[in-house]
């Protein structure tokens, strides 16, 4: 299935989320989604209410909560999300905990994800899985765990694991997941090929600080 730019760009979280992201690497990102009309920008939370402050309603804000290793407790990470709320973000991106996950209690995962979704209170909340960390039976585990807590997504990594997307964990998902449920992809989408395939797929969210940078000669060159 062939794409044009602006279809990928559509679905793109442009994500800057290292630890050293300065303010000007933020405004880049942020005037990069405005000019290219990406679906969100997924920033550090400490940059929410600033970005907020200084583009209003001319671009979606998506931040990360309990990232990237997700072993907080449920009470921090419901906190974050309220204050990202209140600064003036409109996506949530949720790391589970994983050593619940691989120590089977998976019930702690829904209800962890359940609380988050509550604190939400109607806005969009992605559960990241990271999935190079977990067996096909976890992840199985986990695409009910997603879909019975009523979350908008699964997202396969945070880009800060050992892996990142694969086709044969979108695959899976689709396979498990919920009707409800939709699939970002995110973590080494580094080419065409990949925004393509995982598209193709049926992601209807693609993480990935590179897009614009990959589509930009295509907007003018057309694709």
């Amino acid at each position: 299935m062939k794409f044009t730019p602006q279809e990928m760009l559509q679905k793109v979280d442009h994500t800057q989320l290292k630890a050293f992201a300065t303010w000007k690497d933020i405004q880049d990102l942020c005037d990069e989604a405005i000019a290219y009309h990406t679906a969100s920008v997924c920033i550090p939370p400490a940059y929410i209410k600033r970005v907020n402050d200084t583009y209003g309603d001319k671009i979606n804000i998506c931040t990360v909560v309990g990232f990237p290793l997700g072993y907080s407790v449920t009470e921090a990470k419901v906190a974050e999300v309220k204050k990202a709320l209140e600064d003036g973000c409109n996506e949530i991106d949720m790391v589970v905990n994983i050593s619940d996950v691989k120590n089977g209690n998976y019930a702690a995962v829904e209800e962890e994800i359940r609380a988050l979704k509550a604190a939400c209170n109607g806005h969009i909340l992605k559960v990241i899985i990271e999935t190079c960390y977990l067996t096909e039976e976890e992840k199985i585990a986990m695409c009910h765990a997603v879909t019975n807590a009523g979350a908008d997504f699964i997202k396969t990594s945070t880009g800060f694991g050992t892996g990142g997307a694969t086709r044969e964990d979108v695959e899976l998902f689709k396979k498990y997941i919920g009707p409800n449920v939709k699939i970002k992809a995110a973590g080494g989408v580094s080419s065409l090929e990949d925004l393509e395939m995982f598209l193709s797929l049926g992601c209807d969210r693609i993480g990935t600080s590179r897009a614009v940078g990959l589509l930009k000669g295509e907007l003018t060159e057309g694709y």
